[in-house]
């Protein structure tokens, strides 16, 4: 294995920055009262928090009212769905999400599939993309919910948001994103998207793992998920996580401040990879949106490719990548996003995904193009179906 570790899996989690962990160290120590205590150790754990709240509603033009802090994204996610369709059941039964979302929705409106409730699953284009006219026709009388992502984890797609928003407000359906893959990479407004739920996870723009919140617009009718004390207004009982919220409220702070020289910067580094790697790997297909994606995530197939070989390769030369997902990369399937834009199962399986952060360099893209090309070349030569691919002549060519 290679000292040196090129770090190219932003997508799946970030490092805590150091402003980060220093805001959040007194609270760990000299400032670890309970919020709910009303002595002085309390109340500045309380103001810490409220100070958060503050930053996260800056940070998506909202009132800090409307913002909760959970456990995680996925947390955020199952108590918007599950929230919003205990307490609209007697109104209709039905949801609307898409087929590429993330397993803390797809799982969830599973669940709630169990529980007598009907969800639609819309399809997408092979850029990754629903189709708006697809949705409206989609909802009916009993629709209670609609939940897309805003972009998505794996191929970077960004989805037409505030045209959803509109479209569910002139119906008069809830509408929820999962926007954990978006914030630090996407400006987000919930007023001019229309978005009525927000979900959001901290270790995904430099924060710690194990908080995360979620937006709940004014006058939304949603109930508890997790019960027991008052905390969070009564609406998320559990001791708070203060020092991680701290450590969330000044991440979203400095993302929201740095965002469009962040967007520049991997925008420039994804541009530089898909320009070198097109020259210089045969067969390959670029996934996703090519315009409207976050701006540091690539997502390649490689054909005559088997993607776990191909990660196993790159990180023996101290890069490391994903096939997709962090959460599913022990599942032998294929990305159920990947099959849903239109990839066979084989293409699918050969699939790298690359996501530059803010310690990527252009230096970085090359050593990758580099050991990427030798090692595909690697393992392409042990592929009796390329050897026969290229006998042929590239006939029946993929890309």
């Amino acid at each position: 294995m290679s000292d040196r570790l090129i770090y190219l899996d932003h997508a799946a989690t970030t490092a805590v920055k150091p402003e980060v962990f220093e805001a959040m160290k007194p609270y760990f120590t000299e400032l670890f009262g309970n919020p709910s205590s009303i002595y002085s150790l309390g109340r500045t754990a309380k103001k810490a928090i409220s100070e958060a709240r503050e930053k996260v509603a800056a940070a998506l033009n909202a009132d800090a009212k409307e913002i909760f802090f959970t456990g995680s994204g996925t947390e955020a996610d199952n108590w918007a769905i599950k929230g919003v369709a205990y307490a609209n059941r007697k109104k209709g039964k039905h949801i609307i999400t898409t087929a590429i979302e993330h397993h803390a929705v797809l799982h969830t409106c599973e669940y709630l599939e169990k529980e007598g409730f009907e969800v639609t699953y819309l399809p997408v284009d092979e850029n990754g993309l629903i189709c708006t006219k697809r949705l409206e026709k989609a909802i009916r009388p009993d629709t209670i919910l609609i939940t897309i992502m805003l972009a998505n984890n794996e191929i970077g797609t960004i989805q037409p948001i505030e045209e959803i928003g509109e479209i569910a407000r002139q119906k008069g359906v809830i509408f929820h994103t999962d926007a954990v893959q978006a914030i630090g990479n996407v400006k987000i407004d919930v007023k001019s998207m229309n978005v009525d739920l927000l979900s959001l996870s901290a270790h995904k723009f430099y924060g710690p793992k194990g908080v995360g919140a979620l937006y709940i617009r004014k006058g939304i009718n949603i109930t508890n998920l997790m019960h027991g004390g008052a905390q969070e207004r009564k609406r998320r009982a559990s001791t708070e996580n203060v020092a991680g919220i701290v450590g969330l409220g000044k991440a979203i702070e400095i993302a929201s401040n740095n965002i469009e020289q962040y967007n520049k910067k991997l925008l420039a580094l994804s541009q530089k990879a898909i320009e070198e790697i097109s020259e210089k790997i045969p067969y390959i297909k670029f996934n996703g949106h090519q315009k409207l994606r976050l701006p540091g995530t690539v997502n390649i197939s490689f054909r005559f490719i088997e993607g776990e070989s191909l990660l196993l390769m790159l990180d023996m030369k101290g890069i490391l990548a994903s096939s997709g997902s962090a959460c599913t990369s022990g599942s032998l399937d294929p990305s159920h996003v990947l099959l849903a834009i239109g990839l066979p199962h084989e293409i699918a399986h050969g699939s790298l995904r690359i996501s530059f952060g803010e310690e990527s360099t252009e230096q970085d893209v090359s050593f990758l193009v580099e050991q990427l090309s030798l090692i595909v070349e690697r393992l392409r030569g042990m592929s009796p179906l390329y050897e026969d691919f290229v006998k042929n002549e590239g006939r029946n060519l993929y890309v």
